[in-house]
C-alpha cells in the first residue's frame, strides 16, 4: 500500500521542479527560441496544467484514503507526459530534458514498487526510443521537429542515444527500486519497533500505576522522577508536585539512608500520613545503573505495613485473652463453689448465741469481702464467657441518648460534658443491652481518667468500601491519657492504671466488641487524651 504521505511530498517536489523549469524557461530563454512564441506558449500552459494537477492531486489525498494506488499511478504517468512533452517542444533529439525521466522511474520506485520501476523504465525507453526514430524518419515535422536535427548526427549516433539513456533507466530502476524496498523493509521495521516500544511503554505505565506499592526512582543525587499513584495516596503528593524534590523531603524516614542508591537495602521507617496519622512503611531499594554501567539512581519499592502489624498485633491479643479467658473461667468456677460454702459458713457461725459484738464484726467483714470478691468472679465470667447476643439494628445516636439520663445519674460523671455528635443515620447491628455497657464503660473510663471534669466528645461515620459497610466510632476525651507502654495492655484482663479499678471493663469491651465482628482500637499520648475507636457493621 503506497504512503501517503510520500505521495504528497511527491507532489511537492513536482511542484518545485516545474517552477523552476518556468522560470528558466521564462526569465532565461533555456534551449527556447525567442521567436517560438507557439512553443513558449505550450511550455507554460502544460506548467499551468500541471499546477492544478498537482493541486486536484492533492486535495483527493487529503479527501480519500482508498484511491491512494491509483492516485500513485496517476502521479506516474502525469509525469511521463509532462517529460514527454516538454522533449518535444524542446528539440526532441537535441532537448536536454530526457534526465528528467529518471525522476519519473525514481518516484515509480519510491511510491509503488521495484517491478512499477521496471515498467516505468520500459515506458520511458519506449517513449523516449519513439520520439528519436519519428523525428529521424520526418514523423514529427508536423509538431515543429524537423528530421535534420536527427539526420545529421547520423543512425549511429541515434542508436547510441536510444542504448545509453535505455541502459541508464534500467540501471536506476534497478538501484532506486532496491534502496526503495530496503528503505521500505527498514521502515517496516522501525513501525513494528515503535509499535512494540508503545506497547511496552503503555503496559510499564500501566503495571507502574496500578501495583498495590509505592514505585520511586530517584536520580544519583537522591531526587525524585517516577511517583507512582500508591506512592502518592502514602505521601499526600501528586507526580508533579514531588517530581525532583529531595527523597528525604517527601519521605523524611529515609533521610538517614544515606547510601541507598549505591546498595540494595531494606527496611522499615515511621512516616506521618497525609491525615496526620502515624503509618509504618517498609522499603527495598536497587541501584539502577546506564548502559556504561555508571550509577543511574535507585528505585524504591514502598508497602505500608501498618493495617498488617495492627492485625498481627490484634490477632496475638486476641490469642493471648483467649487463652486467659479459658483457663482463668475454670478457676473462676472453681474459687466460687468453695467461696459460697464459706460465706454460708460465716453467717450460720454468725447466728450461734455465743459469738460477741466482736466476732460478729469480723464475721460482716468477711461477708462484705466474699461478696465483693464474688462480684468480682462475676464480672470476669461475663468477659471471658459474654452471653450470646441478640443483635439488631440500632439508631446510635438514639442509644447514646437513652443513656445520657442514667450517666447524668452517676457521681463519677458529675462534672464531665457529654457531646453526643453522631448523625441520626448511623446504624450499627448489636445487642442493646450488650452495646449500652459498652458505651457505659468507655465513658466511665472516660471521665475517671479526666477525674470528673472535661469533655466526652462521641461521633460516628459510615465507612464505604470492601465487601461490606461499616461504622466507624470514636469516644474521645481529654483526659490525661496514657503512655505506649499502657497502650499496649490497654484490653489485658486485671490490668488498671486506677486505684481501686479491677482491669475487667476494656476487657469486657473488647471481648463484646469481638464477638459482634467488629474491632477496637486506642489512641493516646500522655498529657493530651485518649481516643477509643471502634469498628462495627453497618
Amino acid at each position: 500500500m503506497p504512503d501517503r504521505r510520500r505521495i504528497g511530498w511527491f507532489i511537492l517536489l513536482r511542484v518545485v521542479v516545474v517552477s523552476a523549469f518556468l522560470a528558466s524557461t521564462l526569465f532565461l530563454d533555456l534551449h527556447l527560441d525567442s521567436a517560438a512564441e507557439g512553443a513558449r506558449s505550450v511550455v507554460i500552459r502544460l506548467v499551468l496544467a500541471t499546477y492544478l494537477f498537482s493541486l486536484i492531486s492533492y486535495a483527493v489525498l487529503k479527501l480519500s484514503t482508498r484511491q491512494v494506488r491509483t492516485l500513485s499511478y496517476a502521479q506516474i504517468v502525469w509525469d511521463l507526459l509532462l517529460v514527454t512533452t516538454l522533449i518535444l517542444v524542446t528539440g526532441g533529439v537535441s532537448s536536454p530534458y530526457a534526465f528528467l525521466y529518471f525522476l519519473s522511474i525514481v518516484s515509480a520506485s519510491v511510491l509503488l514498487a521495484r517491478s512499477e520501476a521496471y515498467y516505468t523504465a520500459s515506458l520511458c525507453v519506449i517513449l523516449y526510443g519513439a520520439i528519436l526514430d519519428f523525428q529521424f524518419y520526418g514523423r514529427l515535422t508536423g509538431l515543429g521537429l524537423p528530421p535534420s536535427a536527427a539526420q545529421s548526427s547520423g543512425p549511429g549516433y541515434i542508436f547510441y542515444l536510444i542504448f545509453l539513456y535505455a541502459t541508464s533507466f534500467f540501471l536506476t530502476a534497478f538501484l532506486a527500486g532496491s534502496l526503495a524496498e530496503r528503505a521500505r523493509r527498514s521502515e517496516s521495521a522501525l513501525q513494528e519497533k515503535e509499535i512494540d516500544y508503545a506497547e511496552l511503554e503503555r503496559l510499564n505505565s500501566s503495571i507502574v500505576s496500578t501495583i498495590q506499592s509505592g514505585l520511586v526512582t530517584v536520580t544519583p543525587k537522591l531526587r525524585i522522577r517516577v511517583f507512582n499513584r500508591y506512592a502518592e495516596t502514602l505521601a499526600g503528593l501528586t507526580q508533579q508536585e514531588a517530581y525532583d524534590r529531595p527523597l528525604n523531603e517527601v519521605f523524611p524516614g529515609l533521610a538517614d539512608q544515606a547510601l541507598l542508591a549505591q546498595a540494595a537495602r531494606q527496611g522499615e521507617f515511621e512516616h506521618l500520613g497525609p491525615d496526620g496519622e502515624l503509618m509504618l512503611l517498609s522499603f527495598k531499594s536497587v541501584p539502577l545503573t546506564g548502559t556504561d554501567g555508571e550509577p543511574n539512581g535507585a528505585v524504591f519499592d514502598l508497602h505500608d505495613l501498618t493495617q498488617m502489624k495492627r492485625l498481627a498485633g490484634e490477632l496475638k491479643r486476641a490469642d493471648e485473652l483467649a487463652a486467659v479467658g479459658a483457663l482463668s473461667a475454670r478457676m473462676a468456677h472453681e474459687i466460687r463453689n468453695p467461696l459460697a460454702a464459706i460465706s454460708g459458713s460465716v453467717q450460720l457461725v454468725a447466728l450461734r448465741e455465743w459469738a460477741d459484738e466482736k466476732d460478729k464484726r469480723l464475721f460482716s467483714i468477711i461477708l462484705r469481702e466474699t461478696d465483693r470478691l464474688d462480684g468480682l468472679l462475676r464480672d470476669f465470667l461475663l468477659y471471658a464467657k459474654p452471653a450470646t447476643p441478640a443483635k439488631v439494628p440500632l439508631q446510635l445516636s438514639g442509644l447514646i441518648s437513652e443513656l445520657s439520663p442514667l450517666l447524668a445519674r452517676d457521681p463519677r460523671l458529675e462534672g464531665v460534658d457529654i457531646e453526643n455528635r453522631v448523625p441520626n443515620h448511623v446504624v450499627v447491628v448489636f445487642d442493646k443491652d450488650q452495646c449500652k455497657q459498652v458505651f457505659w464503660n468507655l465513658i466511665v473510663n472516660g471521665a475517671e481518667a479526666m477525674s470528673g471534669q472535661g469533655k466526652i466528645v462521641i461521633d460516628a461515620s459510615v465507612q464505604r468500601g470492601g465487601e461490606a459497610d461499616q461504622v466507624r466510632i470514636r469516644v474521645k476525651d481529654n483526659g490525661q491519657g496514657m503512655s505506649d507502654a499502657d497502650v499496649k495492655r490497654v484490653f489485658e484482663p486485671f490490668f488498671t492504671t486506677k486505684k481501686g479499678g479491677t482491669g475487667l471493663g476494656l476487657a469486657t469491651v473488647y471481648r463484646i466488641v469481638e464477638t459482634h465482628g467488629g474491632r477496637i482500637a486506642v489512641s493516646s499520648k500522655s498529657g493530651k487524651g485518649t481516643t477509643m475507636t471502634l469498628f462495627l457493621p453497618a
